[in-house]
């Protein structure tokens, strides 16, 4: 079997660097040795492992991409760069043919979906690629669809806690409202407590000092209306790692579907976890 190329969007950011490292290290891929980044990071490279890395800057992207098309043939793009630049980056990757796996955050969800559908290409997009949470959210999905506003009347707090770099809420939680509405509970976005604080993180949250630059802690909590009743829902992440390997498994999954001529159609985690 062929190696599949990989490049890896959001250089030198964390997630995009943890992914990129897996990607080193797994017998079956090829990390391209390009990466687009934003117009903030003035490096010209980043270092994964013993690979080094050029970084692309928006205003040579089209060329640079057209580039290493001829060098290096097909090849996967995997997106962790940030939420505004989720829509802009999707249309690049279907106007050049480029599949993708998007990690990223945040962004026109709708209009992302409706652009790769227009496309020629296939992608694997979701706002959470560890695969227990994605199964965690299956379940709820399927509490949702199974036993309708079997809550109704209770309240619900939704808290995420992420590191202070992180610009959006977080997709997660916000994915898990949908599941918490079908069940009867009214609750929108602008709800979710969100925290980026690294001070009250470790003395309120009790984030060990370690992942301070990296974790993502969610609690749901529901009470009833007289509040005699209370349930409570809870997955803390810390690192990265999880992330990453999901990333890796997400990037098999598409690589199959393009080699069985898949276009035009967007897949999800779940997609993945099913197989």
């Amino acid at each position: 079997m062929h190696s599949i190329n990989v490049m890896v969007n959001g250089l030198p950011g964390n997630m995009a660097t943890k992914a990129a490292e897996h990607i080193v290290r797994d017998a079956g891929m090829k990390l391209i040795p390009y990466a687009m980044t934003g117009p903030e990071i003035t490096a010209n490279e980043a270092r994964i492992g013993p690979e080094t890395v050029g970084l692309i800057p928006p205003a040579k992207r089209q060329e640079t991409i057209e580039s290493i098309k001829k060098a290096a043939g097909k090849f996967i793009c995997v997106d962790y760069t940030h939420p505004g630049a989720v829509n802009d980056n999707a249309s690049f990757y279907c106007n050049n043919g480029l599949p993708f796996v998007m990690g990223t955050t945040g962004g026109d969800r709708k209009l992302l979906v409706e652009t790769v559908g227009e496309s020629g290409i296939a992608a694997v997009i979701a706002p959470n690629m560890a695969k227990q949470i994605v199964a965690f959210q299956a379940m709820m999905e399927y509490a949702g669809d199974t036993f309708p506003d079997v809550f109704k009347g209770y309240s619900l707090q939704i808290k995420e806690s992420h590191q202070h770099g992180k610009a959006d809420t977080s997709g997660t939680a916000k994915a898990m409202i949908g599941y918490f509405n079908r069940l009867g509970i009214p609750f929108a976005k602008e709800q979710i407590i969100m925290e980026r604080d690294p001070d009250v993180q470790r003395t309120k949250w009790g984030i060990h000092e370690a992942y301070l630059k990296g974790h993502g802690w969610h609690t749901y909590t529901l009470r009833s209306e007289d509040g005699t009743v209370f349930f409570q829902f809870t997955h803390n992440v810390n690192g990265r790692e999880i992330y990453a390997k999901g990333t890796l498994d997400a990037i098999h999954y598409l690589a199959k579907k393009i080699e069985q001529g898949v276009k035009g159609r967007v897949f999800t985690m779940i997609d993945v976890l099913k197989g």
